[in-house]
């Protein structure tokens, strides 16, 4: 069997070990618990926890089993950064399952009715369990950039739902997003704690990403170094040798980045009444990162295609429009936020996704070079040495 192949068997196997675990769990937890503990809320954060457990060690055991770097074969640092990259996508896939899991039970009891739908519970949770087993072993096996970008959206929008759906105040969106979070209710901690998250994953794909902008810089740095032509990346400018102030850039667009997710955090942390000032700060300071991040985009990392500048100055302008029409008391200040919102995580996807493309032709370019050069390899050319660093990470 080939690679894929392989990883759809040992999906399938993680899918009957993680259902198993979790439908037994949650039964001896529904026969032993107190009746404090089997109230509504409570058995489904259990039951979204127990699935979120299960799909993250078999996340963690999919991701870490082919790694070639959790050696001292190539010192200390490399299994540390490695350890680290497992830690924090493991955060992401374990705030995305349990919201989203959450927000799936929620929606199951509201249809079925309490005392119907909790006689399906361990089950359903069993089910719930497995395919997250089944997808988080896959795509650990296969991971990418697309991969980690495409789950940023999911947890938000179950998180925010489910906060929406289950607030105590009807009317909390005739004012803006941050009358949602302005309480003490479990609606509230739950929204708050969708932004905590979300800036923390946004903080995680960043660093994902900016790492592989270093290393296609670094690859391209050494074609030009072997005296050979470069690989062509549509639209990406300078294909070969160095970009101009490439380090500052980086910077820069990290920080950029970084600053997002903080931005997220602090909205989520510090609630509007007991703390209007960092409140205002974090959430009036977040469009102002957008803006510079978007617009200083082309310069910030040209090895972006013009259609991601393009898509991101548009973005800018629907944002414009929509607070100018709010100014003229056509619209909501909810609206705009969401609409803000949608767009930067919309943004934030594309960009994700462009740098995963720029991954693969990488890859790519390394695995030809490394089967052109396999019968009379030159171990002191730079790109030889990068390409099978890469390829044992």
């Amino acid at each position: 069997m080939g690679r894929h192949q392989r990883a759809e068997t040992s999906g399938l196997i993680s899918f009957i070990l993680c259902l198993m675990v979790a439908a037994v769990s949650m039964t001896v937890f529904m026969d032993n618990a107190s009746a404090i503990w089997l109230v509504t809320r409570r058995v489904f954060i259990v039951g979204s926890g127990v699935v979120a457990l299960c799909g993250v060690l078999s996340f963690i055991v999919g991701y870490s089993r082919r790694s070639k770097s959790l050696t001292l074969g190539q010192g200390w640092w490399v299994p540390i950064r490695r350890i680290v990259e497992i830690i924090a996508l493991s955060v992401v896939y374990a705030a995305t399952i349990f919201l989203s899991i959450y927000a799936l039970l929620s929606i199951m009891n509201d249809m079925m009715g309490v005392r119907i739908f909790s006689g399906y519970i361990p089950w359903v949770c069993g089910i719930f369990a497995g395919v997250a087993g089944y997808i988080t072993f896959v795509q650990a096996d296969l991971m990418d950039a697309k991969t980690i970008a495409s789950l940023l959206p999911l947890f938000v929008m179950a998180g925010v739902s489910t906060a929406g759906l289950t607030t105590d105040d009807p009317y909390w969106w005739h004012n803006n997003f941050s009358q949602l979070g302005d309480r003490t209710t479990f609606a509230a901690r739950m929204f708050n704690s969708t932004l905590i998250l979300a800036g923390i994953c946004i903080v995680i794909i960043s660093y994902f990403a900016i790492s592989e902008l270093r290393a296609t810089h670094r690859m391209r740095l050494a074609w030009s170094r072997a005296h050979r032509p470069a690989p062509q990346i549509d639209d990406a400018p300078q294909a070969s040798g160095e970009v101009a102030h490439f380090s500052m850039r980086t910077v820069l667009l990290t920080a950029l980045l970084i600053c997002s997710g903080i931005a997220f955090i602090g909205i989520g942390s510090f609630r509007y009444s007991p703390h209007p000032i960092l409140h205002n700060v974090f959430a009036r300071g977040l469009p102002g990162i957008m803006c510079i991040l978007l617009i200083g985009l082309p310069w910030l990392a040209p090895q972006l295609s013009r259609a991601m500048y393009v898509i991101s100055d548009l973005g800018i302008v629907l944002c414009a429009v929509a607070g100018f029409v709010w100014l003229e008391g056509a619209n909501t200040l909810t609206n705009v936020e969401a609409l803000a919102g949608l767009i930067f995580l919309g943004w934030f996807i594309v960009f994700s996704r462009q740098i995963a493309a720029i991954e693969a032709d990488r890859v790519q370019a390394q695995m030809v070079y490394i089967q052109s050069s396999s019968e009379s390899p030159h171990r002191d050319d730079p790109l030889m040495v990068e390409s099978r660093l890469a390829a044992d990470q």
